[in-house]
């Protein structure tokens, strides 16, 4: 009984938060919100694995941190020892605005209902590479020549004598932060030591929240997995947020990655131990595959093509290695061995792995290999956990179907998991408009691109600019790009390595365009009015490759992989690129999608409007023109292009 009062007595705490406090602040009062929340409690108390698919708007971030301090304050009064919950996010960003935001309002509300007495405390934790070694960082120091370095990256670098979290100091250089980041081993045993410091104060303080990322978190269990010293405090509750993330970081983490900037790397040590010879051979031999990684990935990129591309600095690393590896000091004999074990490993291709490419942070390209069985991995080092898990994102059902992530994630038939699908509370129905061309673009006419063009054109005309077209490839946008650049009179941006520089112009430009693909599809938000028009020149399907390949055969035939595989996936990462545009209650906004194969009474026009939220449906650009006109303020129309 003195359990199930304080059981309850959690629940009324939830309700209390979000029916009396946030309407209290104006912030409306969400029922899906609420419920949420109390699901989230249940599965941390139960020990159950709850997959929550919340649309946007929902509030699921202070729905679990809600359902968090509820938790950790009923283990208090049933005289359970203090722990923390650990979230594990896909973003920086949302990391610190869980720290920054929301943590601090519900503080405030928490200690107004007299929950508790003093602010919730919450920590970041990274990996090491992301904070300063204090004897790394005075050797590095007294290198530097200061006069031949640019102002700012200097000032950057003197800086971290004040700072120990290097993603906090801006201007700093990837060629900085590698010779000052805590090494992987890292033994200097010094009391004054600020890294050890921050570690003794994570694992001895109180905080409520150990807030890491998806590969931290998957670190930490391979080390108790395999009875190691655990990387995060003890924790009785775990939250993944942006858990659609977790599976690729989890190929990350059993596997290998291979970055143009790793060889680099290698050729830069190379050089600062003057083994010259050694750095220009490597670095000649390497040349191709280095540029070719610093270059956006493009899916219709055949692997094959990279995979050649490594013959040469296969054999010049092998021969490094056998001429000069014992002579290097510690640090750079263990990058050689690393970087020659790798690409070794993709160029043999070993049976039992998976070789793929994908994008990364930076604008490139990484070489990924995984292990083939990845299920299997992630229920033993993670989903064996006994403790409550709470799976969260707007994108990890289809519907309110979850059998393609939990097949994907290894939780497929496991007894514990509960599902619940959460709706966004926007008013898509009068702030959206769905358009599929009479005669859209045919894929395998030889003026397709023409046709496109000239249809593209004709709605940025009728939306008065303010547009963002998401391609499946950079062939693709830039087959768009010139053409487009001579029929519309709004400033066009084409989405290129450097990401945030593009981003940034367009959100400055009133009307602009933006041509995009790659991580746009689900890694940036446009809120406002920037983007009132969202193309979709093409159904964004996975891309034939090895991870697919492998998949495929445990499917008897081609058309249930379909089914089960591609549509799916498909449908999620439309979800994703229509999510782009509508972040706030007052967005509106025509989403075109101009793919012949989605035309109302084709194969998959049924799986894209199961994939979207329920909107009017139009193939009439006038309607376009008109709905634009009606849900537009005049300012909208009174933007100056020049």
């Amino acid at each position: 009984m003195f359990y199930q009062d304080n059981r309850q007595n959690a629940h009324n705490m939830i309700d209390r938060i979000f029916k009396t406090f946030f309407p209290a602040r104006g912030m409306a009062e969400r029922p899906a919100q609420v419920q949420l929340s109390h699901q989230m409690l249940d599965s941390m108390l139960d020990g159950r694995i709850a997959l929550c698919d919340a649309g946007t708007g929902i509030g699921k971030t202070y729905a679990y941190l809600a359902a968090g301090m509820a938790f950790i304050l009923l283990r208090a009064a049933v005289g359970l020892a203090f722990l923390p919950i650990v979230i594990s996010t896909s973003s920086i960003a949302l990391q610190k605005a869980i720290v920054e935001e929301y943590i601090p309002l519900l503080s405030v509300i928490l200690m107004e209902g007299n929950w508790i007495t003093a602010p919730i405390r919450a920590v970041i934790r990274k990996g090491k590479a992301h904070y300063v070694c204090d004897a790394r960082l005075e050797r590095h120091l007294q290198k530097t020549n200061f006069q031949k370095k640019n102002p700012r990256a200097a000032a950057a670098l003197l800086s971290l004598r004040n700072r120990l979290d290097m993603d906090a100091v801006p201007h700093l250089s990837h060629y900085d932060q590698e010779r000052v980041c805590v090494p992987p081993t890292c033994d200097c045993g010094k009391e004054n030591c600020r890294y050890r410091r921050f570690l003794k104060d994570c694992f001895e303080k109180q905080y409520q929240f150990q807030i890491c990322n998806h590969n931290l978190l998957l670190a930490d269990a391979i080390h108790r997995n395999q009875d190691r010293n655990p990387i995060l405090l003890e924790h009785p509750a775990l939250v993944i947020d942006e858990a659609h993330k977790l599976p690729e970081a989890a190929r990350q983490m059993f596997g290998v990655t291979l970055r143009g900037s790793d060889i680099q790397e290698m050729i830069r040590d190379l050089c600062a131990e003057r083994y010259l010879l050694a750095a220009e051979t490597l670095a000649e031999c390497s040349g191709p595959i280095r540029r070719k990684l610093s270059e956006p990935w493009d899916e219709e990129y055949p692997l094959e093509m990279f995979l050649r591309l490594l013959v040469l600095p296969n054999q010049s690393l092998r021969m490094i290695q056998r001429q000069i590896g014992a002579s290097l000091t510690l640090a750079s004999q263990s990058r050689l061995e690393t970087l020659s074990a790798a690409v070794s490993l993709f160029c043999d291709e070993t049976p039992d792995m998976i070789f793929y490419a994908i994008a990364n942070e930076q604008g490139g390209t990484d070489l990924c290999a995984t292990m083939s069985n990845l299920t299997a991995q992630l229920r033993s080092v993670l989903w064996e956990q006994t403790i409550g898990m709470v799976l969260t994102s707007g994108t990890i059902a289809v519907g309110r179907d979850f059998q393609r992530y939990k097949r994907g994630t290894g939780l497929y038939g496991d007894h514990r998991v509960t599902e619940s699908v959460s709706l966004s509370p926007f008013h898509y129905r009068q702030n959206c408009l769905l358009y599929f061309p009479q005669h859209p673009p045919q894929k395998q006419r030889r003026d397709y691109y023409d046709k496109l063009v000239e249809e593209i054109a004709s709605l940025i005309e009728a939306a008065h600019g303010h547009a963002l077209a998401l391609f499946t490839s950079y062939a693709a946008m830039s087959a768009v790009k010139d053409q487009l650049a001579d029929l519309i009179d709004y400033p066009l941006f084409t989405m290129n390595r450097n990401a945030i520089h593009t981003l940034e112009q367009f959100r400055r430009s009133p009307g602009s365009v933006l041509l995009a693909t790659g991580s746009v599809w689900e890694g940036f938000d446009f809120p406002g009015d920037c983007v009132s028009l969202l193309v979709i020149p093409r159904l964004p399907f996975p891309r034939p490759d090895a991870r697919k390949e492998r998949e495929r055969e445990s499917y008897a035939t081609l058309r249930a992989y379909i089914q089960a595989v591609v549509i799916p996936e498909m449908q999620i990462k439309l979800k994703q690129g229509f999510g782009r545009a509508i972040r706030t209650e007052t967005d509106t906004c025509v989403i075109a999608i101009l793919d012949d194969r989605a035309s109302p009474g084709r194969r998959y026009h049924a799986y894209v409007t199961e994939a979207l939220p329920e909107m009017p449906v139009t193939d009439s650009l006038r309607d376009v023109k008109n709905f634009i006109r009606d849900v537009k303020s005049d300012d909208y129309f009174a933007e100056d292009f020049s």
